[in-house]
């Protein structure tokens, strides 16, 4: 799809999300990030395989045309054995391939060990530290565009690129034969992702320069929970037409 057609990316990490967004998305990515717009954790720093294999189960079912992308947490490749036997578990959960951060040569092992692997520079949110844009200054970017050609040759079948300059993602896109997939790096990437939460309103007022809200569901579900509560408290509900005879 590289140059053909914009690949569009969102995360989910429950089936009736996943059955709602198959067709419509190229991609589906269980991301860590449930750790935060999930589970209510600060970071993704305490999400666990359990976590990731649960949700990976929960969108397979419900998707039957997207590639599903399980993301490894952190810890769950730290070393070659450890990201191969956690890859086979993303694998046999669901996932069609996995996303790991940087480590060019975890990436290049889990390849050569027939794992197809999505890899992530920039803003990588396992190991920063704080939320900022990254490559602003030639040193940095230089070592993010490094980062980019290391794991095209270790056998990356995509990049996502996070919180970089838009020009920045346009010389590693151009630079580099595999598709980028962009969050917060511009309109010159191969494709964009972003939190399937962020969009829909559901995740508090986190609200970044690079998120677009699509719609204000959580607005919506917060309505919907205050009716129904009126109508219990006020005896409308149940009435006859809701009840069994």
């Amino acid at each position: 799809m590289k140059s053909k057609q914009k690949i569009v990316m969102l995360t989910a990490y429950d089936f009736p999300t996943a059955k709602l967004m198959d067709g419509i998305v190229d991609i589906i990515l269980v991301g860590d990030s449930l750790g935060m717009v999930v589970l209510g954790y600060e970071n993704t720093a305490k999400v666990t395989m359990d976590d990731m294999l649960r949700a990976t189960g929960a969108v397979s079912r419900g998707a039957k045309n997207a590639l599903i992308v399980g993301d490894m947490p952190i810890g769950a490749y730290g070393n070659e054995d450890n990201a191969l036997r956690n890859a086979k578990l993303f694998l046999h959960a669901g996932a069609h391939c996995v996303k790991i951060e940087k480590k060019p040569k975890i990436a290049e092992f889990l390849v050569k060990n027939g794992i197809e692997v999505m890899g992530h520079i920039g803003l990588t949110p396992q190991t920063i530290t704080q939320f900022k844009v990254q490559g602003k200054d030639k040193k940095d970017a230089e070592k993010i565009l490094n980062e980019a050609v290391e794991l095209e040759k270790a056998g990356c079948f995509s990049l996502v690129l996070e919180c970089i300059p838009l020009s920045l993602a346009e010389t590693i896109t151009k630079k580099i034969n595999i598709p980028t997939i962009g969050i917060g790096a511009g309109i010159h990437c191969g494709g964009q992702v972003l939190v399937t939460n962020d969009i829909l309103g559901l995740y508090g007022d986190f609200k970044p320069k690079f998120l677009k809200r699509y719609a204000e569901i959580g607005n919506e579900m917060k309505k919907a929970f205050e009716h129904y509560a009126k109508e219990v408290r006020g005896k409308k509900f149940p009435d006859e037409d809701h009840s069994f005879h």
